[in-house]
């Protein structure tokens, strides 16, 4: 059932506004983020969906179909519920609130087919939907670029989870068949074309949550940090590891920081220049040499950076098993999630199979899989 009808059946009248907003992949780029250096996600062909209409009163009526929840609240009583799901909407709401903007109370029905928790950033989808959907629906004018900033000021100040812009700019950015090269310093973007041919995105689910995720992201940057530290006494013009490069790391720094600190800073440093690499070999189409990148990625990763954890290991080293497999490599902040993968078509069935089995085997646990393509970021659904 669309949104639309969900919102007719759930409310008995029909909405004034709909918007649909999707998850993002990342296909090379982890970590670079906060060091800010480049990153490079698409959006996915899976979203959040949103249907709304103004109310006469303060009141705000919420229905997550998916999980067949209400929640109600008047608007001007809006209140932190961390874990929540309506957090995600009523962070949006409050962000609007705080820049003066003037909303009455609303009816939103919402539907998602992103899936939760496995780092395709189903939060982020829900949260530039509703701040699409309520652009629209009271008229404020907000660009793009100013919703991908009010998103991620919900979850960072709503919702209390520090992530960087990445996921909001993707699921409001995104552009069918391409993937964005993002500039985390400045936001300065460009599209490359993601020309897959024979090829789908694959994500092979650990079915592991981050669970050391927060602790140890946190320590990275502080190793980053540190590493900055060292080379700018150097270096003046080094303010991130963005603006280093690999002479810089020379026997001097080495000898100046722990084996630790220099491991971090090579990785950053080397995951900035295979990203750049990986935007030329998109623009010939190279997809088995953008592969490559995507493995030394994930060498990078697990080696240096040290976020993998045993079961994204174990599938990235099927993965070059496979001739049919161009790239893998773990996604997101690490620790658990999913792998990226580059596979042929043709031969999606037959690998997911043998790599159930497999890591059954070894790892004692269900192997989920999706399926996606690049796809077009929000943008509001018409009905004739």
């Amino acid at each position: 059932m669309d949104v639309r009808s969900l919102f007719i059946e759930k409310y008995g009248y029909a909405p004034q506004t709909m918007a649909k907003s999707p998850g993002r992949i990342n296909l090379i780029g982890e970590h670079t983020d906060y060091n800010l250096g480049f990153v490079l996600p698409a959006a996915i062909d899976k979203a959040a969906y949103v249907a709304i209409a103004k109310r006469e009163d303060q009141l705000i009526r919420l229905f997550a179909k998916d999980l067949g929840e209400h929640h109600e609240v008047e608007i001007n009583l809006l209140a932190t519920n961390p874990g929540h799901w309506s957090a995600y909407v009523l962070g949006v709401v409050d962000q609007l609130l705080k820049m003066g903007k003037q909303l009455s109370g609303f009816d939103l029905v919402l539907t998602c087919d992103v899936p939760t928790g496995a780092g395709m950033s189903s939060s982020a989808a829900v949260e530039c939907a509703t701040a699409f959907a309520l652009n629209e629906l009271f008229g404020f004018d907000l660009g793009r670029i100013d919703l991908v900033r009010l998103a991620q000021k919900a979850e960072n100040e709503f919702v209390g989870v520090k992530c960087g812009i990445m996921d909001m700019f993707a699921s409001v950015m995104g552009k069918d068949a391409q993937v964005i090269q993002l500039d985390c310093r400045d936001l300065s973007y460009q599209y490359f074309p993601l020309n897959l041919g024979d090829y789908k995105i694959v994500l092979f689910d650990t079915g592991v949550k981050h669970s050391l995720a927060g602790g140890e992201y946190n320590l990275r940057r502080q190793q980053c940090e540190q590493g900055v530290a060292v080379l700018k006494e150097r270096f003046p013009e080094v303010n991130s590891l963005r603006d280093a490069n690999l002479s810089m790391l020379d026997e001097q720094f080495r000898s100046a920081v722990s084996s630790t600190v220099y491991n971090r800073c090579l990785y950053v440093i080397e995951e900035n220049i295979r990203l750049e690499t990986g935007c030329k070999l998109l623009l010939q189409n190279d997809i088995h040499e953008f592969g490559k990148q995507m493995h030394g990625s994930h060498k990078g990763l697990s080696e240096l950076y040290e976020v993998s954890c045993k079961e994204l290991d174990f599938l990235v080293d099927l993965s070059k098993q496979e001739e049919a497999i161009a790239g893998a490599r773990m996604m997101g902040g690490g620790f658990g999630g999913c792998t990226i993968n580059l596979i042929e078509t043709s031969a999606i069935d037959g690998i997911y199979e043998r790599f159930s089995k497999a890591y059954q085997l070894a790892m004692g646990k269900e192997l989920n899989m999706y399926v996606t393509l690049p796809s077009e970021g929000s943008h509001l659904i018409k009905f004739d």
